[in-house]
């Protein structure tokens, strides 16, 4: 019996010895001094682009080229020869060490970013941002609302998807079974492999939602904004406002604020014309009055029109884009009594060649429905789900 105890001792002793440790915060998160060694501890040197180095669009600028140097086979894609919308670019992988650091303004909570994320810089009292494509379920976890980042680029890639700047990984596209697939097939910007991700990314910090910039809007503002900083041109014999489709890159992906407005309970066609929506069915109809109904398996985004006034023929509106696959596609949208400010993640979306770049091709992303600030008087609106109700 005293020697069963003795072995029953000795057992437990060594699942003691063996009990995992708990992970420690400064195991998951550096400071700026151990950030510092790191980069020092590059054999070859490093290039960091922070604010003294001009930040994310001179990262962009420095090793994104317009054509790219893969062949993409999207007939769709050429504008003309000195502007594509899709594009991908190789970074080095030896040499320097090449890096790029921004706070992260997406959670992948509410599933509109799905294997998605977008980081933000602010340089001069300027907000820069980029996206980041991610094969990564609940991304979030790791890389949470806030949480600064430091990114080793060094073999991934640059590219455009949809006109969207985007760090990636080369990936070619043989879905022969999607909508128009003869003009998708070949190569494009793909998602970084989780592997990848984990081993390029050091998280700086714990994640602080309050350092986050947002830039404050009206849709008046937006759309002055968008007439200077991309010099908009008016044609004059058709009344139309074409954007510089190049420049807008560098708004695409800023966090803002939207301020004062009220959903039109419309959708808008991808030449941004506004049509009411219907009380259909989400799960067959597509124009069906929730944020994200069914786009028969094409995928694209839903738009809904947001507004200032009540007018339905006022000329200056915006939409909210927002996936079918988000937990929230299925809300109905906020009846117009409902006026308030939407937060999210701007996004300038043009996949197709053959379309106008107008200030209508511009939406906002939500993050979740909390990014939704309205109120009709002192009652706040609470989302409502579509119930499919069979007689």
């Amino acid at each position: 019996m005293k020697k069963n105890l003795i072995i029953l001792s000795t057992v437990l002793v060594a699942l003691a010895a063996c009990e995992p440790k708990a992970v420690e915060p400064e195991q998951m998160f550096k400071t700026e001094d151990e950030v510092t060694a790191m980069l020092n501890a590059e054999p070859a040197g490093f290039v960091l682009y922070d604010e003294a180095s001009g930040g994310l669009n001179k990262f962009v600028e420095d090793y994104m080229t317009e054509k790219g140097n893969y062949e993409l086979v999207r007939t769709r894609s050429k504008v003309n020869d000195n502007f594509y919308l899709f594009s991908i670019d190789t970074i080095p992988t030896a040499g320097k060490g090449i890096y790029i650091r921004g706070r992260v303004t997406t959670d992948d909570g509410g599933g509109n970013f799905y294997k998605a994320m977008v980081i933000q810089q602010i340089v001069g009292g300027e907000q820069q941002a980029l996206r980041l494509s991610v094969d990564m379920g609940n991304a979030s976890g790791l890389y949470p609302l806030g949480q600064e980042i430091l990114i080793r680029v060094n073999g991934l890639a640059i590219g455009r998807y949809a006109n969207q700047p985007q760090l990636c990984v080369p990936s070619f596209n043989n879905n022969v079974n999607a909508n128009k697939w003869q003009e998708k097939v070949g190569w494009a910007p793909g998602r970084i492999p989780a592997g990848k991700v984990l081993a390029a990314i050091t998280r700086i910090g714990l994640p602080d939602k309050s350092k986050l910039v947002y830039d404050e809007l009206t849709l008046d503002k937006l759309v002055t904004y968008t007439t200077i900083e991309y010099k908009e041109k008016e044609l004059r014999e058709t009344g139309k406002t074409l954007i510089d489709a190049k420049e807008a890159r560098k708004w695409d992906g800023r966090l803002v604020r939207v301020r004062d407005i009220f959903f039109t309970g419309e959708y808008a066609t991808t030449q941004g014309n506004r049509k009411p929506c219907s009380t259909g069915n989400p799960e067959t109809d597509g124009n069906a009055n929730v944020f994200g109904p069914t786009t028969d398996n094409m995928g694209y985004p839903q738009s809904r029109v947001i507004a200032h006034s009540t007018s339905a023929t006022d000329s200056l509106f915006f939409m909210v884009s927002t996936s079918e696959y988000a937990k929230y596609a299925h809300m109905y949208l906020p009846a117009s009594e409902f006026k308030g400010d939407v937060v999210g993640i701007l996004g300038f979306y043009m996949d197709n060649s053959a379309y106008e770049a107008t200030w209508k091709t511009w939406s906002v992303s939500l993050r979740d429905l909390s990014d939704l600030e309205l109120k009709n008087g002192s009652e706040s609106w609470k989302p409502v789900e579509w119930e499919n109700i069979k007689e």
